[in-house]
């Protein structure tokens, strides 16, 4: 039986649909005013795989992830390049579509955009009203935090304790610190609507309860997103929702852990941030990190663990995917005829299923679900060696797609993989993977030396003198420069 661990209630719970057979969950998305970061990769991937994982158990699925398409970092963002906010929109509307592609994340069900959702959203705030949740102040509309006796549930704060100023806005006018806009008055240049208030735009919270409530009904299965959305953010969708409807909002919270980078979260301010484009481009790593390469990385940690980033995590990644796609190649080249499946392989097929269910359902356990393909690959390559005959291979290969293609693995030919990505061979050589492979052609030699200038910027000296090595072994002598620049030669 599947079990989810429930922010709400904080532990693991058996999990029920409300209707036997369906689900319906709801992520929320991203703020359209950037590229996305591998904090939004990593969720966005999550929320993919337990979609992907439930329709797999034969559960019919309703998934809806949201856009925020009106926001102040857009409106900043916008008189920041002296263009519409609009075309801020338009233009990581179609960024995030790219990055997510890259890695594999499948469209949602429905994924709404809260400029289509005015109409309900305005709704939504006459019902608070209405049932005294909010008040006005000055075409301003905010959600009455003191009516909701229940405010602190998700998060585990009571109100009295909570701090205003912690991405928590702070207003003079608002009756408690803890009172949170729904509606926000127009300011001169500002994208605007009409509302029984007067002009103006709706406040970040109550976008997600108009949407979610539009599309999976006042009350569903499943919600979720990073662990800092927590509070304040799904802390005010309960209390807005439930104030209006009455009734539980969600019944199951899922929220997943921070990526960091040198055990430090992952942020703008501490200068450790990396899109998820940044990620592909990096000199160091133009050629070496697929899309797959990434996801594998992503899913290695369990979902709810903080997640280290690190050159050397993605090098760990690659490798273990070579080594898979290794085996594919030599299943693919067996051409032994024989009839009958191998019952020594069903046998291990049929590990696999028991496996990777369990780790599944003990919470999308998507690590242990990757150490069981891990074991699978082990004994396959045992019974490989001992001899198989082409059907068994066959049959092994679709065990590792037919399974893969639930965690958006495994999926390309073997062909389409081998030795694709020759940079990142040479400086996997350097971090122990593998030799690299003769015959540099003058452009990936290169990448290489831009990427040790890179490193040697960064006063990554250790990655530099790796780098020089591993170009040495292929007979290529590099000479640094007193400028700082370096030239070589074979």
């Amino acid at each position: 039986m599947l079990t989810i661990h429930n922010t709400l209630t904080g532990q693991k719970e058996p999990f029920k649909p409300i209707t036997p057979g369906i689900v319906r969950m709801y992520a929320c998305g991203v703020t359209v005013y950037d590229n996305c970061h591998l904090g939004h990769a990593r969720s966005a991937l999550i929320f993919d795989i337990i979609r992907r994982y439930l329709e797999f158990s034969g559960l019919a699925v309703t998934y809806v992830r949201n856009f925020t398409d009106v926001d102040d970092k857009i409106i900043a963002r916008a008189a920041k390049e002296g263009v519409t906010w609009t075309e801020i929109v338009g233009r990581y509307l179609t960024a995030y579509d790219r990055d997510m592609a890259r890695i594999g994340v499948n469209a949602a069900t429905v994924q709404p955009k809260a400029t289509e959702h005015i109409g309900d959203i305005i709704a939504l705030i006459e019902r608070l009203l209405a049932k005294g949740h909010a008040y006005r102040v000055d075409g301003d509309v905010y959600f009455l935090v003191e009516s909701y006796r229940s405010y602190g549930r998700l998060s585990k704060r009571k109100a009295e304790d909570l701090q205003a100023g912690a991405r928590v806005e702070v207003d003079e006018r608002k009756r408690n610190p803890m009172d949170f806009a729904l509606w926000k008055a127009s300011k001169p240049g500002e994208p605007a609507w009409d509302s029984p208030w007067g002009s103006g735009r709706p406040g970040w919270h109550i976008e997600c309860s108009a949407m979610s409530m539009r599309h999976l009904g006042d009350t569903f299965d499943i919600h979720g997103g990073g662990m800092d959305l927590i509070f304040p953010h799904h802390e005010n969708e309960i209390a807005q929702s439930s104030a209006a409807t009455g009734k539980e909002f969600a019944h199951c919270w899922i929220h997943n852990g921070f990526v960091q980078i040198n055990q430090e979260k992952m942020s703008k301010s501490l200068g450790n941030f990396f899109a998820i484009r940044d990620v592909f481009e990096r000199s160091g790593c133009r050629e070496s990190v697929t899309g797959e390469v990434l996801r594998y990385f992503l899913l290695a940690t369990h979902y709810r663990g903080p997640l280290d980033f690190s050159d050397a995590g993605l090098a760990e990644a690659k490798r273990a995917l070579d080594g898979l796609y290794g085996l594919f190649q030599r299943l693919e080249e067996v051409t032994t005829t024989s009839g009958a499946a191998d019952p020594r392989l069903r046998e291990e097929v049929t590990r696999l299923d028991g496996a990777f269910r369990s780790a599944m359902d003990d919470d999308f356990n998507t690590a242990e679900a990757i150490a069981a393909f891990q074991r699978l690959r082990n004994e396959v390559n045992r019974l490989l060696a001992a001899g198989l005959s082409a059907s068994a291979c066959r049959e092994a290969r679709e065990a590792f797609r037919s399974y893969g293609r639930v965690v958006g693995l495994f999926q390309l030919p073997a062909s389409a993989w081998e030795y694709k990505e020759l940079q990142f061979r040479v400086s996997g050589q350097a971090a122990g993977l593998g030799d690299a492979p003769a015959g540099l052609s003058d452009h990936d030699i290169e990448q290489q030396v831009t990427a040790r200038n890179d490193a040697r910027c960064r006063k990554d000296f250790a990655r530099a003198d790796e780098i020089r090595k591993a170009l040495a072994a292929q007979g290529i002598t590099i000479e640094d420069r007193p400028d700082g620049t370096s030239r070589w030669k074979k």
